[in-house]
């Protein structure tokens, strides 16, 4: 079985910064990683391929940099590690993004089935894997909890706010996993040690064959139209001299508290 996994490279969130001029983040603020919510996608891949065999390729979009954050895709796994990197690329939103992955899994040929994080923690938007099924004309499932390989279909538990959703797809899909599905192995000093011989392709415009109008700035129809932090505020004390006074401050904070 041929499974992709699509993997972001993301700064670490508790260190980076934003850049407010143009609404983007700044990757270089902090150590990047693979997004935590992949991390399930690719021990969901690697547990089918130990089940029934087959071949796990990681792809990724981003900067020259993401190469070493890849390696821990492959030493957690991943059979190849393919990245697009191009200035081309700079500035791409859900769609765009969506675009050039989809031009990069046609290039890699035949699939089975393709997983995703349920969304990355700096974006948040959850949207790259279902625009990116569409654009390869597959059925997808979100919020996968549990699943199952059954031949030539898919047995997908989704998770739908109050209800549970159990969904059987014929392969080739895409499959959006939340945390609950597993528990991401750690990877062993020795796959890590192997995972440094190992290359991580990188992949340009030109070699996925994409129309350059649908990446970068130009290929993106949504922009960040403002960016704002909310700012953190210690305890506030306060000092009641009237008894009066303060038994009313007190009743007023528990009434705000219970609300």
């Amino acid at each position: 079985m041929n499974i992709v996994v699509l993997v972001k490279i993301v700064p670490d969130i508790e260190k980076v910064t934003f850049n407010v001029e143009n609404g983007t983040v700044d990757r270089a603020s902090a150590p990047q990683e693979v997004n935590p919510f992949d991390l399930n996608a690719l021990e969901e891949a690697v547990k089918i391929k130990e089940k029934v065999g087959g071949r796990v390729t990681a792809v990724c979009m981003g900067p020259p940099e993401a190469k070493e954050a890849l390696k821990d895709a492959l030493a957690r796994g991943a059979d190849r590690a393919i990245l697009l990197s191009d200035k081309k690329l700079a500035g791409s939103d859900t769609l765009a993004t969506s675009y050039a992955l989809s031009s990069a899994i046609k290039k890699l040929g035949e699939f089975d089935l393709i997983l995703c994080g349920e969304k990355a923690t700096d974006g948040d938007t959850g949207q790259v894997g279902a625009e990116t099924a569409e654009h390869l004309g597959i059925p997808h499932a979100y919020y996968v909890s549990l699943l199952s390989i059954e031949g030539e279909k898919a047995v997908v538990h989704s998770e739908m706010e109050d209800r549970l959703l159990v969904m059987e797809f014929p392969l080739p899909m895409l499959v959006s996993v939340t945390k609950d599905i597993n528990t991401p192995r750690l990877p062993s000093l020795k796959s890590k040690l192997a995972s440094r011989k190992k290359e991580v392709e990188v992949w340009s415009a030109v070699d996925i064959g994409a129309d350059e109008t649908k990446l970068g700035f130009p290929g993106s129809p949504t922009m960040v139209y403002k960016v704002t932090f909310p700012t953190e505020e210690g305890r506030k004390g306060l000092i009641f001299k009237d008894t009066n006074e303060g038994v009313k401050g007190i009743a007023k904070a528990l009434t705000f508290f219970k609300a």
